[in-house]
């Protein structure tokens, strides 16, 4: 049997590859390795190198695979790689540092484990803080490229609002009002005609709720927001099986009194939560709740070993002397 089911497409036009930001960071790490090196070899910053303790940058190469991957499996986790329009760029520098952190630390730690011939602690700080400026600096590029783009109408999303209340119309003032964010609003449906086949300003009523998947298609939708109140649970979940089937992204404005979602990926949209329902997360159910206190019982854990490895290694700085 023939079925219209479209599966989303894993990238539109004007969308960002999701594989270009990862491959920016690990570039970036391996550029932060080389600046790092320049400064503590060649310019010789804040102390200086014997000639018998000068080595070639070869041997750092295994450590800047180490931390690019270590930065790499903490931001995507994080979900630092998840196209979240609504997240500001303090947002990101935090996690960026966060992450950073962390790949310093089990640097340092395995190098205190091996103990390799060439190895600058001194360097590792330098590192950490050229890699903080360079993808700070990436991700300040990439919003004010995105900010112009879309501002040409380039990479926009165009979307489509399945209920006209109070809480429907406020999504739509403040898609309108907030252009940086990418969205597009084509109109909105809703049942009751009042509200269904007139305009809210300078957006149309295209009529009642039975006309979405017709909507999608004619207007070329790329996502669908519902505000429909939670009372019409049933018609909503079925709402977002006809989306998915005509391949738009939806997402849920919830009725945060009733809401009882699980496997749920929660955005924002100044201050409006929008839920994406049975869309991608990467743990689910109770698998998400088991890491969560995992990770919360590791951090609980690893909290004085961090304290007492950053003693160490102001120590061991401190005591190498003049060498590298």
């Amino acid at each position: 049997m023939k079925t219209d089911t479209q599966p989303l497409p894993a990238y539109r036009p004007g969308q960002e590859p999701r594989w270009l930001m990862p491959a920016i960071d690990v570039a970036l790490v391996f550029l932060a390795f080389a600046l790092a090196y320049i400064v503590r070899y060649q310019l010789q910053l804040i102390r200086p190198v014997e000639e018998a303790n000068r080595a070639p940058f070869l041997p750092y190469l295994p450590f800047a695979v180490l931390y690019a991957a270590l930065l790499y499996f903490n931001y995507q986790g994080s979900g630092l790689y998840k196209n979240i329009r609504e997240r500001s760029w303090l947002e990101e520098l935090y996690t960026i540092i966060t992450g950073i952190s962390n790949a310093t630390v089990i640097v340092m730690a395995v190098s205190f484990v091996f103990q390799p011939q060439v190895f600058s602690r001194l360097m590792m700080v330098y590192v950490a803080a050229i890699t903080i400026i360079l993808l700070a600096l990436a991700r300040f590029v990439r919003r004010t490229i995105q900010a112009r783009l879309r501002a040409r109408g380039i990479g926009v999303q165009r979307v489509l609002i399945v209920g006209a209340g109070d809480v429907g119309q406020a999504v739509l003032r403040t898609m309108v009002a907030r252009k940086e964010l990418g969205y597009q609003p084509v109109g909105y449906l809703d049942d009751n005609p009042a509200r269904g086949d007139v305009s809210i300003g300078r957006i149309q009523g295209l009529g009642g709720v039975n006309r979405l998947a017709a909507t999608i298609r004619e207007q070329k939708v790329d996502l669908v927001v519902i505000t429909l109140p939670w009372s019409q649970h049933d018609r909503i979940l079925e709402l977002v099986r006809d989306c998915y089937r005509k391949g738009a992204e939806v997402r849920v404005v919830p009725d945060v009194l009733q809401l009882n979602l699980r496997q749920v990926q929660v955005e924002n949209l100044d201050g409006i939560p929008l839920l994406s329902v049975n869309g991608h997360v990467p743990f689910r159910g109770s698998s998400r709740l088991l890491k969560r206190t995992i990770d919360l019982a590791l951090i609980a854990l690893a909290s004085p070993l961090i304290l007492i490895v950053f003693a160490l290694t102001a120590l061991a700085i401190r005591l190498e002397g003049p060498g590298p």
